[in-house]
């Protein structure tokens, strides 16, 4: 089967995950959610698109085409999961409702679109640019996180509860900057990739790591 991409996504395809965010790296919760929500709604396929510019967090450290080849190794398994470019190459800040009016300027009403995200993503909404579009261009997937109220009753949101392990990223940028092995926190592929790259152990994150490598408080 080729790769998952927009522009072979098939039309006949009614249901589309959206999992958005800096995945700064992809680390192995982020499939295990992909894949459960998936699972619990049968959506036909999931598509990543990491930010390239995100408005309401710092850069992150490594850059876009850094972190999209890590998602396309991590995805490169599952036949339903894609990587999408499209933040990485809008100029400007990466507003979520920009890219669900892409995506829905590209399918129209042929697909359905879901847009996953956690509960305390859910909490800050408000604050996000035109909120009551992205009840109008997609179905809410809120899933449950410890801390964070359930939402309100909403025609245009779907609450979940998963069981999927905890991890972040920035729990795995700082065992990488220990030099610690992050195997069990990330598919084998990305670690060999930032491991190859001297992604996260340098003040220049694209310059490969050598033994003989200073480490800094990145």
């Amino acid at each position: 089967m080729s790769r998952l991409t927009i522009s072979n996504i098939d039309p006949h395809l009614l249901r589309l995950g959206i999992l958005g965010g800096t995945f700064d790296p992809i680390h192995n919760a982020h499939l295990s959610k992909a894949a459960a929500v998936a699972n619990a709604l049968a959506f036909d396929h999931v598509l990543f698109v990491p930010a390239g510019d995100p408005w309401q967090k710092p850069l992150p450290p490594v850059s876009g085409e850094h972190r999209l080849a890590m998602l396309t190794l991590a995805t490169r398994h599952d036949p339903r999961f894609g990587v999408s470019r499209m933040e990485i190459d809008r100029p400007g800040p990466s507003y979520t409702v920009d890219t669900l009016r892409e995506l829905r300027g590209l399918y129209g009403d042929r697909v359905r679109l879901f847009l996953v995200m956690g509960a305390d993503a859910y909490a800050g909404i408000g604050t996000w640019r035109e909120p009551e579009a992205l009840f109008e261009l997609a179905q809410l997937v809120v899933c449950a996180r410890n801390g964070y109220p359930p939402p309100e009753r909403h025609t245009a949101v779907t609450p979940v509860t998963l069981t999927v392990p905890e991890v972040s990223s920035t729990a795995v940028r700082a065992l990488v900057r220990r030099q610690v092995p992050v195997g069990h926190l990330v598919p084998a592929a990305v670690e060999s990739y930032i491991k190859a790259h001297g992604l996260y152990r340098e003040t220049s994150s694209s310059t490969p790591w050598t033994a003989s490598a200073t480490r800094s408080g990145l």
